[in-house]
Parts: structure tokens; C-alpha cells; sequence
């Protein structure tokens, strides 16, 4: 009684989320089928020229967008921005720096100092 390991696969959507890409940007035989774990693996470890391409440029899913903003997603959309942005957008918002931004990114650096305060209080008792 041996079973037959079936490959762990995931759909383009979950592995675009994995590897930080916007699903819409990649390629259309990537977003036809299905990925392997191992596929996965070898897309992280030594990434197509389609991949490299994505992750410098863009466009930038609303995770990636908000982290590279240093704000939350919810942020985002506080500020009016609901599409994926290029590298070249992002850029842009940081040198203008609207108001939005500054009070988002103060909000965050609230919740990040509030959250290390948790911690050391709970690793303390």
C-alpha cells in the first residue's frame, strides 16, 4: 500500500500573493494555470526576467503599494487609492507627500510604537 504523493498547487492568484506581484501584470500562461510548490520555490529562489521586471517596476499590488508607503492598506484607501501603482507612482507620492500621506504615516508609526509597547509589557510580566 504505497500512495502516489500528489504535488502541493496553489492557484496564480495565491502564488501571485506570494510572490508579491500584481496577478493582472503577469504573464497570461501564468495566470492560466495552476503552480506547484516546487514551481513556486524556483520562481522565489531564481526569478524569470518577467518576475525581477514586476517586482522593480511594477505595478504593485495594494499590499506592496502600502508597505513601500510605510502605511496600511486601509490607509490607502483612506487616501483615494484603490489601484495597483507603479514604482514610478509611488515615487511620485513620496515627493509630494500629500497630507494624506504624512497623517497615515504617522497613524501607523502610532500603531507600530502602541504594538511594541504590547509586547514588551506582555514579555515583562
Amino acid at each position: 500500500m504505497t500512495s502516489q504523493k500528489t504535488p502541493q498547487t496553489m492557484k496564480p492568484a495565491t502564488a501571485a500573493k506570494k510572490l508579491g506581484v500584481y496577478l493582472e501584470a503577469t504573464p497570461a500562461e501564468f495566470r492560466a494555470g495552476v503552480v506547484s510548490r516546487d514551481e513556486l520555490n524556483a520562481l522565489q529562489a531564481d526569478p524569470p526576467e518577467w518576475l525581477r521586471d514586476l517586482r522593480r517596476d511594477g505595478p504593485h499590488p495594494r499590499p506592496v503599494v502600502a508597505a513601500k508607503l510605510g502605511i496600511s492598506i486601509g490607509g490607502l484607501a483612506r487616501g483615494g487609492i484603490t489601484e495597483p501603482l507603479t514604482t514610478e507612482q509611488i515615487d511620485a507620492l513620496k515627493a509630494d507627500d500629500p497630507e494624506w500621506l504624512q497623517r497615515e504615516r504617522s497613524t501607523q508609526a502610532e500603531v507600530r510604537r502602541e504594538t511594541a509597547r504590547l509586547k514588551a509589557r506582555e514579555s515583562g510580566d
